[in-house]
C-alpha cells in the first residue's frame, strides 16, 4: 500500500515542459468542469430562457438569445481556460502569451455575438422604414447588412491587434490615407452610391413603377447601389447610373392617379346651330354622368370652325391610371358620342375638298372657287 502511494507520489512529481504532472492533472479538471457548465448552461439555462422568451409579445428577446447562444458557450470555456493557467502559474513570459491569446478570443467571442445579432438590427431597419412606407428599403439592406457586418468585423479586428500592443493609431491613419487614394479612383462609384441614396431618401419612384428618364421611357425592375435597370416598352433593358438619376428630371406615371382624354371630333358644315348646341349639351351631360370620369376638370366647347368641320373640343380626365381600362373607358366615351351624334342626325366631317362650277358668258365651265383638304 505505501509502495503503491509513494509510486502515486513519483508519478505526480514527474514534470512536462516543468510542469508537473499534479498540476496538469488538475488544470484538464478545472477545463472540463467549465466544459461541463457549458453543457449545464446549455441544457437547463438556455432552455429556461427560451421558455421564458417565447412567452412574451416580442421576438427580440428570442433573437437576441440565439445569437448569443454560441458564443456565451465559447466564454465559458475561455473562463475554464483562463483559471486553469492561472494554476498553471506558467513564467511570466507564457503567462503573457497565455493572456493575450486568451483575451483575443474573448473579444472574438463578443464581436461574434454582436455580428450575430446584426440580423436583429437589419429586421427592425427594416420595419422602421416600412412604416415610413420607404419601398426602396428592400433594396438597400442587403448593403447595409453587409456594411454592418464588416463594420464589426474590421473594429473586431482592431481591438484585437491593440490587444498585441501594436499602434492602432498608425494603423489607421495608414488606412486613412489608402482610403483617400480608394476614394479618389473611385468617386464615380461613390457618386453613384450617393445617387442611390437620394434616391432612397427621396422616393422619386419605386420597384414596378413607369417613370421617364433622360428620353428613357419604361418600368423599373431592379434599384441598385450603382445603377437602376429599366425595361423599355421595346422589351430592352436599360440600366441608368443612380448619379444621373439624381440630377435629372423624372417623369413617374404610375404615381398619378387619372389619365387625360382629350380631343377634337369635327361636324360638317350643315349642321344647324341648334343640333351643335345640343350636341355639346348632351355630350358634356354624359360625361359628367359616365361613372369613371372625374367632374373636375371637366370641359365640353364647339371651339373653331376649321376647314371643313366644325370643331367641338372635349377635355376630361378619367378615373383610373391603368392603361388598359384607361383604354376600355375611352372606347365607352367614344361610343357613346358617336351615339349622340347620330341621334341627332348629325354626320362626322372629314378632309374635302368643294367645287363651286358656274358657266361664263360663252357658256364655258370655270372652276370659280376650290376648297382645298386640310
Amino acid at each position: 500500500m505505501y509502495e503503491f502511494i509513494d509510486t502515486l507520489k513519483e508519478f505526480f512529481s514527474f514534470t512536462i515542459l516543468n510542469i508537473s504532472i499534479k498540476k496538469l492533472i488538475i488544470f484538464f479538471v478545472i477545463i472540463f468542469v467549465f466544459f461541463f457548465l457549458k453543457q449545464v448552461a446549455t441544457k437547463f439555462i438556455l432552455k429556461g430562457l427560451k421558455k421564458l422568451t417565447g412567452k412574451t409579445k416580442t421576438e427580440v428577446d428570442d433573437l437576441l438569445l440565439a445569437a448569443l447562444e454560441e458564443p456565451a458557450k465559447l466564454i465559458i470555456v475561455l473562463i475554464g481556460f483562463h483559471f486553469g493557467f492561472l494554476y498553471l502559474n506558467l513564467p511570466d513570459s507564457s503567462q503573457l502569451l497565455v493572456k493575450h491569446i486568451i483575451n483575443s478570443l474573448l473579444i472574438f467571442a463578443i464581436f461574434w455575438s454582436i455580428y450575430r445579432s446584426e440580423s436583429i438590427i437589419s429586421k427592425y431597419i427594416q420595419k422602421f422604414f416600412k412604416y415610413k412606407e420607404l419601398e426602396l428599403i428592400d433594396s438597400f439592406l442587403p448593403f447595409i447588412s453587409k456594411f454592418t457586418k464588416v463594420t464589426i468585423v474590421i473594429f473586431g479586428i482592431i481591438f484585437i491587434i491593440q490587444e498585441w500592443g501594436y499602434n492602432v493609431g498608425a494603423l489607421l491613419t495608414g488606412l486613412g490615407i489608402g482610403g483617400v487614394a480608394i476614394a479618389l479612383a473611385a468617386r464615380d462609384t461613390l457618386a453613384n452610391f450617393f445617387g442611390s441614396l437620394m434616391i432612397l431618401l427621396d422616393r422619386p419612384f419605386k420597384v414596378g413603377d413607369w417613370i421617364i428618364c433622360n428620353d428613357i421611357e419604361g418600368i423599373v425592375e431592379d434599384i441598385g447601389f450603382r445603377s437602376t435597370r429599366i425595361r423599355t416598352f421595346a422589351k430592352a433593358l436599360v440600366s441608368i447610373p443612380n448619379s444621373i438619376i439624381a440630377t435629372s428630371p423624372i417623369t413617374n406615371w404610375s404615381l398619378r392617379d387619372r389619365r387625360r382624354i382629350k380631343m377634337i371630333i369635327g361636324v360638317t358644315y350643315l349642321t344647324p346651330r341648334d343640333k351643335m348646341e345640343k350636341a355639346v349639351s348632351e355630350i358634356e351631360n354624359m360625361l359628367k354622368n359616365h361613372p369613371m370620369i372625374h367632374d373636375e376638370p371637366l370641359m365640353v366647347y364647339f371651339t373653331d370652325f376649321n376647314k371643313s368641320s366644325l370643331d367641338i373640343f372635349i377635355y376630361c380626365f378619367t378615373k383610373t391610371s391603368v392603361w388598359a381600362d384607361y383604354l376600355a373607358i375611352k372606347q365607352n366615351v367614344n361610343l357613346k358620342i358617336m351615339e349622340i351624334i347620330e341621334k341627332l342626325n348629325i354626320e362626322f366631317a372629314f378632309p374635302s375638298m368643294s367645287v363651286y362650277i358656274e358657266k361664263t358668258p360663252e357658256n364655258e365651265i370655270t372652276i370659280k372657287k376650290l376648297k382645298t383638304p386640310t
